[in-house]
């Protein structure tokens, strides 16, 4: 294992990197082109709007809990939609849970929101987490640490146990930024002393039944009755064109012309232009209904 002021000082320029790197992810394609979406999830439900952060924002707490029973609070953004509107049911046992969620939040938002929140009793335990819309509303991975840093600390001085569990991966992010964007949240947690959980290895992205969407099928419309088809025009017949109307006439039907004609006058250089492209010598072209009256 490397020692001394050099191996120090490498790791340290190794940071300063990472930190001043930019967040380019909305530039990056998909990791796999056959990976099609996140799966089916429930419509998404009217939430208020937090006059805070101008963002959808609902806490939900525990009507009551049993004696003994231990109270978490999970505090999050759009990963807890499912909990919170009840469609996904945790289980029962000596846990109470109560959620504070606040869809498209960074880290600043989600630190607003819970500096002004009201939750009532307080929680034995407060699962934060981590933000990953920073992994957009971040400039740099130092910006993203810095925001960070400063919800934690807010969290740990509201509740007297804090920790933090890691974000899903995205399947619209860059993988080596998403990972890089981890391990300066897990920087963070550590300097402060707070546990922090992976998720990472729970969502492998080479197992399509995690994230390939379900098959939908198209209804087949049948229809009863007779079926009236427009009676189509043939292309071989010539459309005179009057005043509103217009006639569908065989092509063995002389017609005459309907729409006056105006005279034109044209130069002698015009003339002479039309003559070098078309010389007035040759003999008038052949239609082709002659044509095909005079093949033998």
């Amino acid at each position: 294992m490397p020692r001394g002021k050099s191996s120090r000082r490498s790791q340290a320029a190794r940071r300063r990197m990472v930190e001043r790197q930019p967040l380019n992810i909305d530039t990056v394609p998909p990791a796999s082109p056959e990976r099609r979406g996140t799966g089916y999830r429930h419509a998404v439900q009217e939430w208020p709007i937090s006059a805070l952060t101008g963002r959808r924002h609902k806490l939900v707490l525990p009507a009551e809990s049993p004696a003994g029973n231990k109270f978490l609070l999970v505090v999050g953004d759009s990963h807890l939609r499912s909990l919170v509107d009840g469609f996904v049911k945790m289980p029962e046992g000596r846990l109470s849970f109560g959620f504070m969620s606040t869809p498209g939040a960074s880290a600043t938002e989600l630190r607003t929101e819970l500096l002004n929140g009201t939750v009532t009793p307080t929680p034995d335990l407060v699962c934060l987490l981590a933000p990953s819309n920073n992994l957009t509303a971040s400039r740099t991975f130092g910006e993203a640490g810095v925001d960070f840093a400063k919800l934690l600390h807010s969290a740990c001085n509201l509740f007297p146990e804090v920790v933090v569990l890691d974000f899903p991966p995205h399947l619209t992010a860059d993988a080596d930024h998403q990972k890089l964007m981890r391990e300066e949240f897990h920087r963070v947690a550590a300097r402060m002393g707070v546990k922090y959980l992976s998720t990472a290895e729970h969502f492998p992205l080479d197992c399509p039944g995690i994230w390939t969407s379900p098959p939908r099928f198209c209804p087949r419309i049948f229809l009863k009755g007779e079926v009236i088809m427009p009676r189509r025009s043939n292309p071989f017949e010539w459309t005179v064109v009057g005043q509103g109307k217009k006639t569908h006439q065989p092509e063995e039907v002389e017609q005459e012309c309907s729409i006056p004609l105006n005279p034109v006058w044209f130069s002698s250089a015009v003339m002479d232009a039309m003559d070098a492209v078309v010389p007035s010598h040759l003999s008038s072209p052949v239609k082709s209904s002659d044509a095909k009256r005079t093949k033998r």
